[in-house]
């Protein structure tokens, strides 16, 4: 009984991974869509170009807060940007993203987040670099 049960959690989490998927892609779509308000355009654009980067703003392989990003941030993101999508284009949308067969990487989100960390490891040099008295 216990087997059974947990295919049934596993087919559950593959069928919510693939509608985030699918949800994350029809969010990449509405940033370009003409329909779509532009507070909704910034929102999707923002949420889909993380969501699809190779690189996360907090590192995986740091414990606890490596996955807090991919299991609570990019969800809350998703419903966030969905709900300010109306919602009859959303559902235009998701049955294009249904469409779509290979996954779009956002090198836009992976040179923001590559940025960021840039940007961050450099303020730390800045901060603890050794300074010469005067």
């Amino acid at each position: 009984m216990s087997e059974g049960r947990s295919r049934g959690l596993l087919a559950r989490m593959k069928d919510w991974a693939r509608t985030i998927r699918a949800d994350v892609i029809a969010l990449y779509l509405a940033a370009r869509h003409p329909l779509v308000p532009w507070y909704a355009k910034l929102v999707a654009g923002l949420v889909a170009a993380y969501a699809l980067s190779p690189i996360d703003l907090i590192p995986d392989f740091i414990p606890v807060l490596g996955y807090l990003d991919d299991i609570i941030l990019v969800p809350l993101g998703i419903l966030l940007a969905v709900r300010l999508v109306p919602r009859d284009l959303m559902s235009e949308l998701r049955a294009e993203a249904q469409r779509i067969a290979e996954r779009p990487v956002s090198r836009t989100g992976a040179l923001l987040i590559l940025a960021l960390w840039i940007l961050a490891a450099g303020l730390l040099l800045w901060v603890f670099w050794p300074r010469q008295a005067a």
